[in-house]
């Protein structure tokens, strides 16, 4: 195997062959390493590096395996990348804004503490938009994120680091977040697999949630496997969390070989109140729903209506901005604008009400399905920098039209997956989004292991990610 098939290697393959030892932690962070160093200042993926630590963790592990045969954690020396949204004990964690550039982590994520006891090395900190504010990756204070597929247009955001480092081989897979679409629509954006859980699934421990449950952790991979068995390791209550919900009865991973029975299925390739999806995208849904007519499934048009439900979470994410008490003298002009526009904590207080009355609403659609399927964004990715001259008003509105299928799934916290399905003329990555009832995982993955036996992505690679 050569260094590039190495590089794309599945991380559960990858820990097989670890544990046979017929490669070893060290030459795998080595590899990810000479990649970073080659690769990443086109790509703008990783704001921190951990060399240092990842190599001597790498070293650790290699001298642990000599001769070892005690048992070790599924994913012993696999490497993996984790967001600048999540501490990791003395690395510097900067949330993508100047004001926190030289701020050190006391203390790990509940979410970094489990990937580290599945046995993980971590390569570093990927890039994020600032406070994780924005469906694209350009913060002030660092080079902008790039698509591996075209350096010209967006990895998405705000988890564009992680979803770039993935596709282009440069971390096995990756932990990001999504309070609004920034796992699935850098998946999409970068053909990769991402997995927005349930609410409660996932630990924010030891921090609190300041955003009524909108946003959590969550899953990057090149396959769905790969993301399964990640979510696998991530999820699980800590004592003194907010949200929580009972383990599933098999694993996330096991779902993946799971025979589906004939499930109902609606679609759209519309948004309301926002309109239809562009052709590129709306032609994604119509050959995914085609795909699963094939397979049995029952499939008929239908959507909720999402039309209340943009002011309430406009407010919210708004809120989110002031609650980090940066002042705005120190953060980007559209951060700043949140800022000015987010209002009184009774304001919040009525948008959070508004914003679970139109959760209920969209969760009672379930009762009669099984599982929505849209475009992940309704249209194809940006270039870096397309909206740099607007101003915050104008950016979001382009926002919202753009994003609109992926933020009402974090208001109702149900969880969610985005799975490449081709590519569009500029040879990037179209994404479809299939969504579960609350707290259903299990189906989600089961659906799209389906989808992805009957039709792999996983075997292309950026041009970019060959050099």
């Amino acid at each position: 195997m050569n260094q590039t098939d190495l590089a794309f290697t599945p991380a559960i393959e990858q820990a097989r062959l670890i544990r046979s030892k017929q490669v070893s932690p060290l030459e795998l962070v080595e590899l990810y390493l000479e990649r970073i160093q080659r690769l990443d200042s086109q790509l703008g993926s990783y704001f921190t590096v951990m060399a240092d630590m990842a190599l001597a963790d790498a070293k650790a592990k290699t001298e642990a395996l000599a001769g070892n045969t005690e048992e070790f954690p599924p994913f012993f020396g696999v490497p993996i990348s984790i967001k600048d949204l999540n501490p990791v004990a003395g690395v510097r964690c900067t949330y993508g804004t100047a004001a926190l550039m030289d701020k050190i982590a006391a203390y790990d994520d509940a979410v970094v503490t489990r990937i580290k006891l599945a046995g993980f090395t971590i390569l570093g900190k990927t890039a994020t938009a600032e406070l994780g504010s924005f469906p694209y990756t350009e913060p002030p204070a660092f080079p902008p994120a790039r698509n591996p597929w075209n350096l010209d247009y967006t990895p998405g955001g705000s988890s564009g680091g992680a979803a770039a480092a993935t596709a282009a081989g440069l971390c096995a897979l990756a932990q990001g977040s999504d309070g609004g679409g920034s796992v699935r629509g850098p998946a999409a954006c970068c053909g990769l697999v991402g997995i927005k859980p349930s609410r409660g699934r996932v630990s924010y421990a030891p921090v609190g949630d300041h955003l009524n449950g909108i946003a959590t952790n969550g899953c990057l991979a090149r396959n769905v496997a790969d993301a399964a068995a990640l979510l696998d390791v991530m999820s699980g209550y800590v004592a003194g969390d907010p949200y929580w919900l009972p383990d599933p009865e098999t694993t996330f991973l096991a779902a993946t070989a799971q025979k589906l029975g004939s499930l109902r299925i609606a679609f759209s390739t519309a948004i309301p109140p926002i309109g239809e999806a562009d052709s590129t995208s709306g032609q994604a849904v119509q050959k995914t729903v085609q795909l699963l007519e094939e397979m049995g499934h029952t499939v008929e048009p239908g959507c909720p209506d999402f039309t209340d439900l943009i002011k309430p979470f406009s407010k919210v994410w708004q809120a989110g901005v002031a609650a980090t008490g940066i002042p705005g003298d120190y953060l980007e002009p559209m951060n700043r604008w949140m800022l000015e526009q987010s209002g009184s904590a009774g304001e919040y207080l009525q948008a959070v009400a508004q914003m679970q009355i139109m959760a209920r609403r969209i969760v009672a659609f379930f009762d009669n399905y099984d599982v929505l399927v849209v475009p992940t964004y309704m249209h194809q990715p940006i270039r870096v920098g397309e909206w740099a001259h607007l101003n915050p008003e104008e950016k979001l509105q382009k926002i919202i039209q753009w994003i609109a299928p992926c933020p009402p799934f974090n208001a109702t916290g149900q969880p969610a997956i985005s799975l490449p399905t081709g590519f569009d003329a500029n040879g990037l990555p179209i994404g479809v989004q299939l969504v579960g009832r609350p707290a259903d995982e299990t189906t989600l993955i089961a659906l799209a292991a389906q989808l992805e036996a009957a039709k792999l992505w996983s075997d292309r690679r950026p041009d970019f990610a060959a050099q």
